[in-house]
């Protein structure tokens, strides 16, 4: 018995996080549910009794945080880094995070919120990045990355005249656009191949650009979805919070790994 849960963990959990495997049906769940309770616990256990507001400046806060923990996961890749389970999707997620709680809880106690926070991550993402500029072997996937970006967010900003959505759901939607341009430069124009399960049989049928109707979807269906299951507005924004930070990691980490030519 403890040898089928131990095969089963390694099989759906331990392997993909090194062989670069990519998520199955299974992992994609229990990732997905222990997202929604780190979400949930997070708000009511640390925002709340730290008495953060969740608004621009919070995403702002962790942005430097996320760049960091995206740009370390793409140097594991790119063997800059040793391979360990703390940097390695999904730890860089809890490693991130335990980073990031001392100075927020240093900002509300000394009243420099959110000074501290960025600072620290602004630290250690300056440290991931002169690492990658000093592997970097191309920067032209740089480029093309930016320029669907660019088409990308001119579209959005234009669509958002008419006020579709709250305001601060703007930094998902932009995050998850900037996510897109870079798996499709990756997919399309580099043979990369999509990790996850689902978008890895849409891709095969339809090609990379099909990825901007799909995530544009999602992106409806969960504000949507949202705006029905949180009517509490700091915690929805929290819950867009999350899902900013989804977006935002690979978008910051796929081109790196690009760069670096993994």
């Amino acid at each position: 018995m403890l040898e089928s849960l131990m095969d089963f963990l390694y099989r759906y959990f331990w392997e993909p996080m090194f062989t670069r495997s990519g998520y199955n049906p299974i992992n994609t769940f229990v990732y997905a549910f222990l997202l929604g309770l780190g979400v949930i616990y997070s708000y009511k256990y640390i925002i709340k009794p730290l008495r953060i507001k969740v608004d621009e400046r919070l995403f702002l806060a962790v942005t430097p945080m996320v760049i960091f923990g995206s740009t370390v996961r793409a140097l594991v890749d790119g063997g800059v880094l040793p391979k360990n389970p703390l940097i390695l999707t999904p730890g860089i997620f809890f490693t991130a995070f335990i980073l990031i709680l001392p100075a927020l809880a240093a900002d509300a106690k000394m009243e420099m919120y959110p000074r501290i926070t960025i600072a620290w991550g602004a630290l250690l993402a300056l440290w991931a990045n002169y690492l990658l500029v000093t592997n970097a072997k191309s920067w032209e996937p740089y480029g093309l990355t930016l320029i669907h970006t660019a088409v990308s967010f001119a579209a959005v900003f234009a669509f958002y005249r008419w006020r579709p959505f709250e305001r601060l759901y703007l930094y998902p939607v932009l995050a998850h656009y900037f996510d897109i341009a870079s798996t499709v430069v990756a997919i399309h124009f580099y043979g990369y191949r999509e990790v996850h399960w689902l978008e890895n049989i849409l891709v095969n049928y339809l090609g990379a650009y099909s990825y901007y109707p799909w995530i544009t979807l999602i992106l409806v269906v969960v504000y949507y979805g949202l705006r029905y299951l949180v009517p509490d507005e700091e915690e929805r924004y929290f819950w867009y919070l999350a899902i900013y930070i989804l977006g935002l990691g690979p978008a910051i980490r796929d081109p790196a790994q690009l760069v670096l030519q993994v």
